[in-house]
């Protein structure tokens, strides 16, 4: 009897595998049907056996693979969306799934690195989202965004499972840069295609759906850079600072290509603030830099256009802040008196759009401010509880400088860097770039909250097991 018993495993074990072969054998063929149309669709199912094996070996390597590679992903991913009743599906969303278990997982083997004075200002602004789904006029595309928000808290979180100290934090600065590898190379294959030699009306998007995604990214890559560089937590190699320093001018190059005003913008100010703190001679170089950016014909002329189309009358071409200008001053006057506290809810704008805007003819364009979006679809009790989650976040990070002062700089800047971008464009759309803000923001905030209680003894730093 003893031996049935023991062989019985062996044999479910077997009769299981025969029947998952079975179904794989009767799957595939109808997959491949479906899926050849395109090379890139095909390979979406062995893609995802591929993550679904990381994912049960390693968790944390899983992740920081995701993020090594998700910049260069969206058009891979757009490549494998499909249509199903109204609602987009794709490689993509399942990635998404993917971070946010994962991040489910670490914090249930983990649950005294999860940051509990964090936790309630994220929450309060995700439950003002979820409110925004069950009010929102598109129950679909708000429960999709609402997975997006949701999974920037799980990268964000994530975070403090890669740092145990300050030194850690530079892991998560090696990753930022060497996930623009991709991008940057095939920002050359973009121009190439693309230009035409007329570089006046390119915009470079590389691996992004959008200029403006790239431009935003870059900044991030950028900001990150100058940690590289002038860190002494680093400790680069001699070899490797002068890569990185002629990789840095390489990619203020594909800035100006991307020909995103904003981001130009928020590059400048965050490099006159290191400026401020830091070095101030390079106030000098800062000084010259907008001169010299008017000698490159492309950039003036994206300076100059706005000084024209800024009235509004019958067939006039706005310019694009002047158009912006407009398409806000349109849905804050939308809003009604009684949906001002609470908004039309998550994703509302994009939908109402080509009802309160006049020139949005059959086009339903974001707010291309956050601000007015979060106001418009969660009301003002949306907007308190972002600028509660922002305050904290910088409450916090002044923290990280007692362990690291250019870090916090870097880690605060980046958050005056997203509120200067979001007046102009639909940042929390943009998944992949939030991606990697709340990561870097996520391990900043881990430097901060873990190295007053490793003073304090309550938490073992360097003996932590995974």
């Amino acid at each position: 009897m003893r031996g049935e018993m023991q062989s019985s495993p062996p044999a479910v074990l077997i009769g299981g595998a025969l029947l998952v072969a079975l179904a794989l054998g009767v799957a595939l063929p109808l997959y491949a049907d479906a899926m050849s149309e395109s090379a890139v669709r095909l390979l979406a199912l062995p893609a995802l056996l591929v993550l679904g094996f990381i994912f049960l070996l390693d968790r944390t390597l899983l992740l920081a693979l995701v993020l090594l590679f998700r910049a260069a992903a969206d058009l891979v991913f757009e490549e494998t969306r499909i249509t199903a009743g109204g609602l987009s599906i794709g490689f993509g969303g399942l990635v998404n799934i993917f971070v946010i278990l994962i991040a489910m997982l670490l914090v249930a083997a983990r649950p005294e690195r999860f940051p509990r004075r964090l936790a309630p200002a994220w929450i309060g602004f995700l439950l003002a989202a979820l409110i925004g789904v069950v009010t929102a006029p598109d129950h679909g595309e708000a429960a999709r965004d609402f997975l997006a928000l949701v999974s920037y808290f799980a990268v964000f979180v994530s975070a403090f499972y890669f740092v145990k100290d300050e030194r850690d934090f530079k892991v998560c600065v090696k990753i930022v840069l060497l996930s623009s590898l991709l991008p940057a190379a095939y920002a050359l294959v973009d121009v190439a295609l693309n230009a035409g030699g007329n570089l006046h009306e390119f915009r470079l998007r590389s691996t992004f759906s959008h200029p403006n995604i790239l431009a935003f990214y870059l900044t991030l890559v950028l900001l990150v850079s100058l940690y590289a560089l002038k860190s002494p937590l680093m400790a680069l190699s001699g070899v490797r600072r002068v890569l990185l320093m002629v990789y840095v001018p390489y990619l203020l190059g594909l800035l100006l290509l991307t020909q995103t005003r904003s981001a130009w913008v928020a590059c400048f100010a965050i490099f006159a603030l290191y400026a401020l703190m830091f070095e101030r001679r390079y106030l000098v170089y800062l000084f010259l830099v907008p001169f010299l950016a008017l000698l490159v014909p492309h950039v003036r002329e994206r300076i100059l256009d706005l000084g024209s189309g800024n009235e509004v009358y019958q067939y006039a071409k706005l310019n694009s802040f002047a158009w912006r200008m407009q398409l806000w001053e349109y849905g804050l006057r939308w809003i009604h008196a009684s949906n001002l506290p609470m908004g039309y809810g998550l994703g509302a704008f994009k939908y109402y759009v080509t009802t309160f805007f006049p020139y949005a003819g059959e086009t339903n364009f974001g707010a291309h401010n956050i601000y007015v979006q979060i106001v418009f679809e969660l009301g003002a009790i949306g907007l308190a509880a972002f600028g509660w989650l922002v305050v904290r976040l910088i409450g916090t990070l002044r923290r990280m400088a007692a362990a690291d002062r250019l870090g916090a700089f870097v880690a605060i800047a980046l958050i005056v860097e997203y509120l200067i971008i979001s007046a102009s464009d639909n940042i929390l759309s943009y998944l992949a770039f939030n991606w990697y803000v709340w990561f870097v923001l996520g391990a900043g905030c881990a430097v901060a909250l873990r190295r007053p209680e490793a003073e304090s003894g309550t938490v073992q730093v360097e003996g932590d097991k995974p």
